[in-house]
């Protein structure tokens, strides 16, 4: 009798021990497809579908699901070879030390071929399932993230930046395809100019929070070009066009009088952060708070024009 309940111990050890190296491993995956970003880009790209989707009993829900899975494989894949391009100055800065290929969790090999496998799953799904041009737009995204602003760009721009804004400024766009919109249309391009704007303010914030990081790992940063005060002004002026495209949304059919209001309300408290910065960047809690708040700016905007829309469908 104590002998079996020795094996079986053992043999609930064995299975303990195999259950926390699978988790550890699918935990290394997620870390590898940056899985917190890629959840803020399905919200844009979902914002982008529901803003054009007929609503009702026509509602295509299967395209919804397809370009929600086609836009997390395509943004985990790019994600994660942006972590294999640049591992070895990773491994240079305290901030990304600890990531999967740092660290020696992950392989080169392993990482590489999740990489590859996802962004053409991605690609062949929003391909297939949606159209090619939400194929097409996936793809452009992908290739300038991690053929140009990856290799290129970053390594050698303090602005890189501004172009490199560009693929993460597309999946609402694709979303917006999906739901039935076209590329031309003027929701798409204001989509996209919310997104490219966004994305300044809330980059150059985190720059200056990790600048020492990114000068040891090599990457030239604006802060080193125009200085702290040259930074937070160019944020003060991405916030201030940022603030007047969301407030012209409605103008040209993305959102009413709630979206008006919530564009509102946020670019008010944006500004106010960009500018109490702007006029102290001596103090480290101006782009602390201002990254912060870029966290929730997106989500509440895009929220805010969701409901009214839905709104709007219930009363009428």
């Amino acid at each position: 009798m104590p002998p079996r309940a020795d094996a079986a111990g053992v043999s609930g050890l064995a299975r303990s021990t195999l259950v926390e190296r699978a988790r550890a491993r699918i935990g290394a995956f997620a870390e590898l497809s940056k899985f917190g970003i890629v959840l803020l880009v399905l919200v844009s790209a979902g914002a982008g579908f529901m803003l054009s989707a007929p609503l009702g009993a026509d509602f295509p829900w299967m395209h919804g699901l397809i370009v929600l899975l086609g836009v997390m494989l395509l943004s985990s894949g790019a994600s994660a070879l942006n972590q294999v391009q640049e591992r070895d100055r990773d491994a240079l800065m305290a901030r990304t030390a600890n990531r999967p290929l740092p660290s020696g969790r992950l392989a080169h090999a392993h990482a590489l071929a999740f990489a590859a496998l996802a962004m053409v799953a991605g690609a062949v799904i929003l391909w297939v399932g949606i159209g090619r041009t939400a194929g097409v737009l996936g793809l452009v995204a992908a290739l300038f993230y991690n053929g140009v602003y990856t290799p290129w760009l970053k390594p050698r721009s303090p602005f890189a930046a501004v172009p490199g804004a560009i693929p993460g400024a597309i999946p609402p766009v694709i979303g917006w395809v999906a739901g039935g919109g076209r590329l031309t249309d003027a929701g798409a391009i204001v989509l996209f100019g919310i997104l490219f704007l966004w994305q300044m303010p809330h980059f150059w914030a985190l720059a200056l929070r990790y600048r020492s990081d990114y000068a040891s790992g090599g990457f030239p940063m604006v802060s080193e070009v125009v200085g702290v005060e040259g930074t937070a002004r160019l944020i003060l002026l991405y916030a201030s066009g940022l603030t007047a495209w969301s407030l012209a949304a409605p103008t040209f059919g993305v959102g009413g009088p709630i979206s008006l209001g919530v564009a509102a309300v946020l670019g008010g408290r944006l500004m106010w952060l960009a500018i109490k910065f702007a006029r102290h960047p001596e103090d480290q809690r101006g782009w602390l708070s201002l990254f912060l708040f870029s966290n929730f700016y997106l989500l509440l905007l895009f929220a805010g024009m969701v409901a009214e829309r839905l709104i709007w469908r219930l009363v009428s």
